[in-house]
């Protein structure tokens, strides 16, 4: 209990003793956003300004006087200029001597200049501290309070007093600071911001490239093979139908892709022997980009399942009805219920709800919050285990849809099969693998792997008793 408790006070900011006054040199949007959070959270806050009237936009209960004069009331000075103004800092070179100094710009692009923001001020005041941070986090979440997604600062600088001194700071407003090293990681945090999504690149442009594939594909099929051979105009496919041929079949292929990476882990560990060697960069890439391609799948399950709702909304599935009743009773038939379709259709539903369930909890767990509150052992279980189970339900779900077409030339357009079979080729293809892989002897051969053993290691027994010989 006391080592819990000791540990936990050595993380918590210290709240009682009184908070050192923190100057900041700009009164924008951002400056004045982070005086007020600062003020919030107990720190005297002084405003190094051009103009020392008090303006309304300027938090209540801060003091506002020349770049100088605010400079000597405080240790550390927060820099909320943009680097194009910082030239008249050099005026203050003697005031800023000694004072640690945060710089929190960003720039508009990337690597707009050959040194970062950071490493100018420092070559502009070589006897000022230069410390890194805060420019990941938006005036907008510090005035909203909204900070649950931007929690974490990141910090550089070469100077370890300073970087503890604001690390301090960023803890004292309930932000989690993050020691990115040096001043030299300074051009890699600001352009952090300037990122758009950059790990998203690779699993977007696959899940674009795939979709536009099957749509084409489906349009060829569904509307462009109908109207040449049956003289039918179904072009109207294109709002409802086609897109819901889409969204299963790319849900179903993107979900198998995030688990087929593994599957060529295993193969690798098994033919090289050891797990000791990196996999090849594009396996690295792809194994780190797996939860986006899951959650792109899982948005295009979404869209499949509310497309599927509105179905019997569609006028052509009215039309279609109420064709059919008319027949029958033109034709003065009664159909029975054939109960093997209608234990293939309920089947079908079935294996298709559960299967989005499981998919909807493997995305809920890749939250981080959710993520977060389980061990290893527990998240594992979802994502490898019951992520398995959807991947087999959906399948099943595709196959038991479209099993009485795969043997029918009909289902056969142009030679080509329809667009569910293509579905099934990549989830098909790693449950084969993966049954394999579950096979004992080949699983406790992939486990001792995994645990550190060698068919060859590094250094055999002959070369230790050479080393060993020639060290004696």
């Amino acid at each position: 209990m006391n080592k819990n408790s000791s540990n936990t006070m050595a993380l918590a900011p210290n709240t009682s003793n009184k908070r050192e006054t923190v100057c900041i040199f700009g009164t924008g949007d951002f400056g004045r956003a982070l005086g007020q959070k600062m003020i919030q959270s107990g720190y005297p806050v002084v405003y190094g300004s051009r103009s020392t009237q008090i303006s309304s936009l300027i938090p209540k209960d801060a003091e506002v006087l020349g770049h100088a004069e605010a400079a000597q009331k405080a240790a550390v000075i927060i820099i909320a200029i943009q680097r194009q103004h910082y030239n008249f800092l050099t005026t203050l070179a003697e005031v800023l001597h000694g004072k640690v100094l945060v710089d929190i710009s960003n720039n508009l692009k990337l690597n707009q200049y050959p040194e970062s923001n950071a490493e100018y001020l420092a070559q502009l005041l070589p006897g000022s501290k230069v410390v890194k941070g805060f420019n990941t986090v938006s005036a907008w979440a510090l005035q909203s309070g909204t900070l649950d997604a931007s929690r974490q600062v990141f910090i550089c600088g070469d100077d370890v007093e300073a970087k503890q001194m604001v690390m301090n700071i960023v803890r004292g407003l309930g932000l989690t600071p993050v020691d990115k090293g040096s001043l030299l990681a300074a051009q890699e945090i600001e352009n952090y911001p300037l990122q758009l999504f950059p790990m998203w690149k690779f699993p977007i442009f696959l899940s674009l490239g795939l979709g536009l594939f099957f749509f084409f594909y489906s349009l060829a099929l569904d509307v462009i093979h109908t109207y040449i051979y049956e003289n039918n105009n179904f072009s109207f496919f294109i709002a409802i139908t086609v897109p819901n041929r889409v969204f299963p079949a790319m849900a179903l292929t993107l979900f198998g892709l995030v688990y087929l990476p593994g599957i060529f882990a295993a193969i690798i560990q098994l033919y090289r022997g050891t797990k000791y060697r990196r996999f090849p960069d594009w396996l690295d890439r792809w194994m780190l980009a797996r939860k986006q391609l899951g959650l792109i799948a899982l948005a295009f399950a979404s869209l499949h399942a509310v497309f599927t709702l509105v179905t019997p909304l569609r006028a052509f599935s009215s039309w279609r009805t109420s064709r059919q009743i008319i027949s029958q009773a033109l034709s003065n038939e009664t159909v029975t219920l054939d109960h093997t379709n209608a234990w293939l259709s309920d089947s079908y539903l079935a294996m298709g709800m559960l299967g989005f369930f499981l998919f909807v909890l493997l995305g809920i767990t890749s939250l981080p919050s959710v993520s977060n509150s389980v061990n290893w052992r527990e998240f594992r279980f979802v994502q490898s285990k019951l992520g398995y189970l959807a991947l087999i339900l959906c399948t099943a779900h595709a196959m038991i849809y479209g099993g009485k077409w795969f043997l029918n030339p009909s289902a056969y357009k142009w030679y080509l099969p329809d667009i569910y079979m293509l579905s099934l080729v990549v989830p098909c293809a790693v449950l084969v693998v993966k049954f394999v892989l579950i096979f004992p002897c080949v699983d406790k051969h992939l486990t001792r792997i995994r645990q550190g053993w060698e068919r060859k290691p590094r250094y055999s027994e002959r070369s230790n008793h050479i080393i060993n010989k020639s060290a004696v």
